[in-house]
């Protein structure tokens, strides 16, 4: 997590400088990120597995890339958490690629699930793969179950996995994974990145489903390729684009130039 930026809240509370829609909260600077660096003199990062608070109101002293007027919108890059602002109602364009939606399958024999881990033993047959924000199901799962992230083993295999909701006991079963793979033919404009938000798409008037996410790369790394989404509908060959940023609530509390320190605030003008 980089200090500086939206930040966005997922299952178990787990959070990312990436996410769909508007984020949940800015990550404040309070002395909370580590230099691990060999050498380095200065860190913007807090590690993985510490505690952070998201803010959802204040005021803050952001750095814009561009000039900035009193009273633009800041807005969310939804792939870094980045700070922009522009006028109100004007997101960036993000990504207009050809594109289709397949439906991925994952399924390991033997996996079991305790509270919120998901533990798929060597010894266990495992066809497809598991990826994050992927749908689970067997016996005794509780519906609607999700991948947050991998935490061991060989990847979309055999290994242990966060996942959504915890106090779960499954015993030794085949558990199934449902996910989507879109693969890009085209990279009209953009780059897809982990995090976009698909908000247009697909021929024949196929629309992709509201939400859809970018929650892993495929074979891409921006342009043509496969990518991991968190839906499973097929959605057949058009175009599929998403934004870049989102708007948010908060505003520029003064004039700026561009590279120097802005105050984004919450409570412009009380």
């Amino acid at each position: 997590m980089t200090v500086g930026r939206f930040a966005w809240a997922g299952s178990q509370m787990v959070c990312d400088n990436f996410g769909a829609g508007a984020p949940t909260g800015f990550v404040g600077r309070h002395q909370q990120s580590l230099i691990t660096t060999y050498l380095a003199e200065t860190s913007l990062v807090i590690p993985k597995g510490f505690n952070m608070t998201l803010y959802n109101a204040g005021s803050f002293y952001v750095r814009s890339s561009t000039a900035v007027t009193k009273g633009m919108k800041a807005y969310a890059d939804n792939s870094t958490g980045l700070v922009t602002f522009a006028a109100t109602a004007s997101p960036t364009a993000g990504f207009s690629h050809t594109a289709s939606i397949a439906a991925g399958t994952g399924s390991a024999t033997l996996a079991t699930i305790s509270g919120n881990i998901m533990t798929i033993p060597s010894g266990s047959t495992v066809a497809g793969g598991f990826y994050r924000g992927g749908t689970l199901s067997g016996t005794s799962v509780t519906s609607g179950t999700k991948i947050v992230e991998q935490l061991s083993g060989t990847s979309h295999g055999i290994g242990q996995y966060m996942v959504y909701p915890g106090d779960q006991s499954v015993t030794a079963t085949t558990i199934s994974e449902t996910h989507g793979v879109m693969t890009s033919t085209v990279a009209s404009t953009g780059l897809i990145e982990v995090g976009d938000l698909i908000t247009a798409g697909g021929g024949g008037n196929t629309a992709t489903v509201a939400g859809t996410q970018v929650t892993e790369l495929g074979t891409g790394s921006g342009g043509t390729g496969t990518y991991i989404v968190d839906n499973n509908t097929v959605v057949t060959s058009g175009v599929i684009a998403g934004p870049a940023n989102v708007e948010t609530k908060w505003v520029a509390a003064n004039n700026c130039a561009a590279d120097e320190l802005c105050v984004m605030t919450s409570w412009l003008d009380g």
